[in-house]
Formats: structure tokens, C-alpha cells, sequence
């Protein structure tokens, strides 16, 4: 006989979940829409799609067992977006701000690992296979989501310090014109100098 604590904890993660999950499906269109990269922009779409099927499938969860997927806040994915809103605030640009995002994304991806499992091992142990068949396809897409956006970081990184690199050659070109410009020699010594060498 199923441990009704135990439920009753397996319930409350999955409010916990639900409400994780309409937390970010506020929040990916801004994401999609501040990236450079067509890849990561397009795996930002996707992933908002997915978290889609994410939501109804913790509502036929809960459907089956009787039960308001309502009435609690996830605190932990309120701050992982608060930190993903700020890196999109901070004023970087391009590659640079796609490197943001992209570990912003990665947190909370990890984060949305974490509790599938725990909720998937749950729902295991208290004899639902039906549910365990359809967290254990959420968490698969999580993990796949996960993997993408570790895909993409070498090349995007590569390309924020690409561009950090040319912008530093443009700051600095001025500089590198002013010491040529200290550098030309004085028109009137030259004629002297020439002078000289040719009475010698």
C-alpha cells in the first residue's frame, strides 16, 4: 500500500513542476527572441513546444489522481529566469549575450532534470507506470534539450571571443594611428638633413 506521505510529497513536486513549467513558457519567446544564433534561437522555439506537451502531460497526471495541479509557486525556476532576465538586461550583444543565454538555459535545464528524476523515481515506488511513462518522456526531452545547448557552447563562446577580440583591434587602432602620426618627421629637418649629407 502506497505511503500517503510519500504521495503526498510526490504530489506537491509535481505542483512544483507544473508550475516551473508555465513559469517558462512565459519566459522562452523572450529568450528566442534575443538570440543572434538562428541554431539557438530555433532550440529555444522547440524547447518552447516541448514544454507544451510538458504542461499537459503533468495535467493528465494529475487528472488521474484526482487532484488541482494549482496552488503553489516554484521559487527555485522564479530565480533561475530572474538570473536568465538579468543576463538579457546586462547590454550584451550577438555571440557575447547568446553565451548568456545559453547558460542561463543550461541551469535551468539541469534544474528541470533534477525534478523530473526525483518525481519519476516516485512515481516508481508508488506502483503509477502510467506516469512513469510519461515523466520518463519529458525527462528524455529535458535531457535532449540539455545536450543541444552543450552543443552549441564551443561555438558560440568562440564567437563571442572573436568579436571581443575585434573590438578590442578597433579600440585600439586609433592609438596605433596617433604614434605613426608622432612618428612622421618634420618636413624643414629633413631638407636640413639632406643638406648636410650632401656638403659632407
Amino acid at each position: 500500500m502506497p505511503n500517503e506521505n510519500l504521495k503526498k510529497l510526490y504530489v506537491d513536486e509535481l505542483k512544483d513542476l507544473f508550475s516551473a513549467e508555465n513559469q517558462l513558457l512565459k519566459t522562452l519567446p523572450k529568450m528566442a527572441k534575443a538570440a543572434s544564433s538562428h541554431e539557438l534561437r530555433s532550440g529555444f522555439e522547440k524547447h518552447l513546444e516541448q514544454t507544451k506537451g510538458h504542461v499537459q502531460r503533468l495535467e493528465e497526471i494529475f487528472e488521474s489522481l484526482d487532484e488541482s495541479p494549482k496552488g503553489k509557486k516554484c521559487v527555485g525556476m522564479e530565480g533561475l529566469i530572474k538570473e536568465g532576465v538579468e543576463v538579457m538586461e546586462e547590454g550584451f550583444e550577438d555571440a557575447v549575450l547568446d553565451a548568456g543565454l545559453i547558460g542561463a538555459a543550461r541551469r535551468v535545464e539541469h534544474y528541470e532534470m533534477a525534478a523530473y528524476g526525483a518525481v519519476f523515481e516516485f512515481a516508481k515506488v508508488l506502483g503509477q507506470a502510467k506516469h512513469v511513462s510519461l515523466l520518463e518522456k519529458t525527462l528524455a526531452e529535458e535531457t535532449q534539450t540539455d545536450q543541444k545547448l552543450a552543443g552549441l557552447v564551443e561555438q558560440i563562446n568562440s564567437q563571442a571571443n572573436e568579436e571581443g577580440s575585434e573590438e578590442q583591434k578597433d579600440s585600439s587602432g586609433g592609438g596605433q594611428e596617433d604614434t605613426k602620426a608622432r612618428r612622421v618627421v618634420n618636413p624643414t629637418t629633413a631638407i636640413r638633413s639632406e643638406e648636410r649629407t650632401r656638403a659632407k
